[in-house]
């Protein structure tokens, strides 16, 4: 598993001895900026109770329309362009046999999967992952700076301003 893999982990439901596993996952994160964000999400949910971490995990993730998830949501809201983007998302999510865990094709635990699981992001993609996630993390910031997701935000977020880069560099090269 790489980088995207990694903090795709770190987005699903707390579960007795994750919390063992997104350690050893941090320590393999290879971007010192992701590695030091996440690092300071590790520390602050390993202060909470599994019970209490399930509860912010929900409130955080699923009850928070503002900071949704899904990359298709943020960048189009519900209307056709989402469905487009999440049907290409669907096959490919398929073609490379990407676990979804039964989330739609443009929630981030399946998109970030699916970068992983690519030699080259798909265009279509990282022309919409870094804004996406630059809006959950700005609204999860605004809505309580000292939730633990905050920094898991921005860990990915700089993950995948990272693809950016590596983006612009394969259009310049062609």
């Amino acid at each position: 598993m790489r980088q995207f893999g990694l903090l795709a982990e770190a987005l699903r439901y707390p579960a007795p001895g994750r919390l063992d596993i997104l350690v050893q996952n941090g320590l393999q994160l290879a971007d010192e900026g992701s590695k030091t964000a996440y690092s300071h999400f590790i520390d602050r949910i390993s202060r909470l109770s599994l019970g209490d971490w399930e509860e912010l995990h929900t409130r955080t993730l699923d009850l928070n329309p503002p900071a949704a998830p899904y990359i298709g949501y943020q960048t189009w809201g519900d209307n056709y362009q989402r469905g487009t983007f999440m049907s290409m998302m669907n096959r490919a999510i398929a073609a490379h046999q990407v676990d979804s865990e039964g989330e739609l094709p443009d929630h981030l635990i399946p998109v970030l999967r699916l970068v992983d699981a690519l030699e080259e992001p798909l265009d279509e993609l990282i022309e919409v992952l870094s804004p996406a996630v630059d809006r959950i993390h700005a609204a999860l910031e605004k809505a309580d700076p000292t939730n633990p997701y905050v920094n898991l935000m921005q860990a990915i977020a700089l993950a995948c301003s990272s693809l950016v880069g590596t983006a612009s560099l394969a259009v310049k090269g062609k």
